[in-house]
């Protein structure tokens, strides 16, 4: 690219290919102007690179809007999300058609899909928190999806309702797993707790803390005693990020627990400062 300033992380360009719209900002050896795609696995793992040996950076949730502007013999797919813009290589596999809009998000920790409307059915999938469906019609419990099966109708909540408290949405992730990269309740890392919930309350969030930290929210200036915080402030240290549940009571996916865990916040301060990653950076307030 011949423009530092853009990310990588959200820009579409790489020396082979550029996003049409890229053209005359950056330099590529062809240019494509992308096709709408969406999200069809219960959710997908984006990576840098093509290859399945290497760590995810983000992952997409089923229903994600998604352009795609590249793909290879071995299976992979290069497209840009529409949700975050975060660009990288999914499986193809977990690709779709656009098919009609989401009508319906998973507002439960996750849910599953039956092959019809009845809860003794094998089931096929596993949907996580914030998996977007269009839903076909409702037969008594179940809702009946485009794409076909069937998701047990009060898991879902219309994609146009929001939910109030995103610290309350957070809270529901208590002890799942650590996972960089990971944004599902099966695994998430710090900003990814906070991008899903912030997004079920209906706020954008980018995907990664430092953006967090530049994008969201107003700064304040912290007490060195940490006093005067309150519910839903976001702490910021070098690459990683936290919510307060409360005055006192900080939750946040760490890799110390590796689980999304809820301890005092003068405990965390002490202990990432002890450990050498520095003091605390920055803290906004929504």
């Amino acid at each position: 690219m011949n423009a530092p300033t853009f990310d990588r992380r959200t820009t579409p360009a790489r020396q082979a290919l550029a996003a049409e719209y890229l053209r005359g900002q950056v330099t590529a050896e062809a240019y494509a102007v992308g096709r709408p795609m969406r999200i069809v696995a219960p959710y997908a793992p984006l990576r840098r690179d093509p290859r399945p040996d290497i760590g995810i950076d983000t992952q997409a949730l089923r229903g994600e809007s998604v352009t795609l502007y590249d793909a290879n013999e071995e299976g992979w797919s290069w497209v840009q999300l529409a949700a975050d813009h975060y660009v990288g290589w999914v499986p193809s596999e977990a690709l779709g058609g656009p098919g009609k809009e989401p009508t319906h998000r998973v507002q439960v920790l996750r849910t599953f899909v039956y092959p019809g409307p009845s809860i003794k059915q094998p089931t096929d999938e596993l949907l996580s928190l914030g998996s977007r469906v269009h839903v076909r019609d409702v037969k008594g419990n179940f809702a009946e999806l485009e794409r076909g099966g069937y998701i047990y109708a009060p898991h879902l909540a219309p994609i146009t309702q929001h939910e109030s408290d995103f610290v309350a949405v957070a809270e529901r992730f208590f002890n799942t797993p650590y996972l960089w990269g990971g944004k599902t309740s099966f695994g998430l890392d710090c900003s990814g707790l906070v991008q899903v919930s912030l997004q079920a309350a209906g706020v954008f969030a980018p995907r990664d803390s430092d953006m967090q930290e530049r994008e969201l929210g107003q700064e304040i200036i912290g007490n060195d005693d940490l006093s005067g915080l309150q519910r839903g402030d976001l702490i910021f240290w070098k690459g990683h990020v936290g919510i307060m549940r409360d005055a006192t009571t900080l939750l946040h996916a760490n890799g110390y627990h590796m689980l999304v865990a809820s301890e005092p916040l003068r405990e965390a301060v002490d202990r990432i400062l002890a450990a050498g990653e520095g003091p605390i950076r920055r803290i906004k307030r929504l």
